[in-house]
């Protein structure tokens, strides 16, 4: 018994010398046992520090219903903005360039265009009881070849000559005609179709079924209504957006806007180029969430989705790690808002950085959350509260001692 309590005394000697440098551990490891994220001191201090200095200079501001109200009134992007046309509706029979036209003259008689007697009355060889007089009127028809529009609005009727057609109505064009063949027909009337019509019709491309060239009618057909004759988009409205082409502007919006706010689902004009796009709307996690696995990219998968919303996805913040009174919303924010936030002047093409604090102790906060909506690539951070990394060494140094402890009692026996 003496000589193995001998042998144990030069181990606990060393387990003393072990407790006391783990002291000693405990006041400096924090620089090097690793953290899934900065703490509410570092985000607060890097706002601070990066000021006028190289880098992303990001301005931080706490979550306040002032705050929140700015961000609840911002609307998405809009197609409206697009909608500076001052033509009548009813208008998309127009003729334009390329336009084929089918334009048929009828005149008494034999007429220019007749080719032989094909008298709708009357005619005949042979004696008849019938006065002369009495004989109604012989009608001949000839129906022109198809006829383009050219490139400068113009077509060529025989015996007419060049006409500036484009812009006027198929009735307008059939006067025309009519008009210049009086003096040189008799009693001409004329009727004109438009037989191919390029001149009225949208291009729609895409994530669409049947993607394609869509003719216009006078019904005017709305965005939504040219991707439903398109056979509908390939994916949920909250993943589609859509890029209008109209005058050499661009504008774009995602289809559930068009589907919520009548307002933005404008009319069509000829001439437009509709594309369709998938594109999920997606948020980013980092940090100490309550769901680790949620620390990546999330779809929205609904056309609104508020910043309470996207916390419950992810879990909130982590109850071992996280520190609840620094929870950030990550973002850029575009001139309007930045306006309204008081901001300075950016140097980001992208627009202005901000960096939004919630405590998520102060139920007011929660109420603030719920009105925000969530913006395409918003990032969501969750700080690692400041007491974690103790916990942290005291956990490795609680799994040493463990270890030392079983090394010690093998070492006695």
């Amino acid at each position: 018994m003496h000589e193995a309590a001998m042998k144990g005394r030069p181990f606990w000697r060393r387990l003393g010398t072990f407790m006391l440098g783990c002291a000693f551990l405990g006041s400096g490891a924090c620089n090097w046992v690793p953290q899934a994220a900065p703490t509410q001191y570092m985000v607060r201090h890097g706002a601070r520090s990066k000021q006028n200095r190289e880098g992303i200079n990001y301005k931080l501001l706490a979550m306040t219903p002032d705050i929140a109200d700015i961000l609840s009134a911002e609307v998405p992007p809009t197609l409206s903005s697009l909608d500076k046309t001052t033509r009548r509706y009813g208008q998309n029979d127009h003729i334009g360039p390329g336009d084929v036209l089918d334009i048929t003259i009828f005149e008494l008689g034999n007429g220019l265009f007749s080719s032989s007697d094909r008298g709708v009355g009357g005619g005949g060889s042979g004696a008849s009881s019938t006065p002369v007089a009495t004989a109604p009127p012989r009608i001949s028809t000839q129906k022109l070849p198809p006829t383009q529009v050219e490139g400068n609005g113009t077509i060529m009727v025989p015996y007419v000559g060049t006409l500036h057609v484009a812009g006027m109505t198929p009735i307008q064009v059939a006067h025309l005609i009519q008009n210049h063949l009086w003096g040189k027909s008799q009693d001409p009337q004329v009727m004109v179709r438009i037989a191919n019509d390029i001149g009225n019709t949208v291009i729609v491309s895409g994530e669409v079924k049947k993607p394609g060239r869509v003719v216009l009618s006078l019904a005017d057909e709305r965005l939504s209504d040219l991707v439903a004759i398109a056979g509908g988009a390939s994916y949920p409205p909250s993943d589609t957006e859509i890029e209008l082409v109209r005058h050499g502007h661009v504008g774009m919006t995602d289809l559930s806007t068009l589907e919520n706010r009548p307002e933005e689902d404008i009319r069509a004009d000829p001439g437009d180029r509709l594309r369709v796009i998938y594109q999920p709307r997606t948020y980013t996690a980092f940090g100490a969430v309550g769901q680790s696995q949620a620390r990546n990219e999330i779809k929205f998968g609904t056309a609104n989705l508020t910043l309470a919303g996207a916390l419950a996805r992810v879990g909130g913040p982590s109850a071992q790690m996280a520190d609840p009174e620094a929870v950030y919303l990550l973002r850029y924010e575009d001139s309007i808002v930045a306006h309204k936030l008081g901001l300075e002047p950016s140097r980001y093409g992208k627009g202005w950085p901000v960096v939004y604090e919630l405590n998520l102790l102060d139920p007011e906060q929660y109420f603030l959350a719920r009105q925000i909506p969530m913006k395409d690539h918003d990032i969501l951070l969750f700080a690692n509260a400041a007491t974690d990394r103790y916990y942290q060494i005291n956990q490795l140094i609680g799994t040493l001692l463990g270890e030392a402890s079983m090394a010690g009692l093998y070492a006695v026996r």
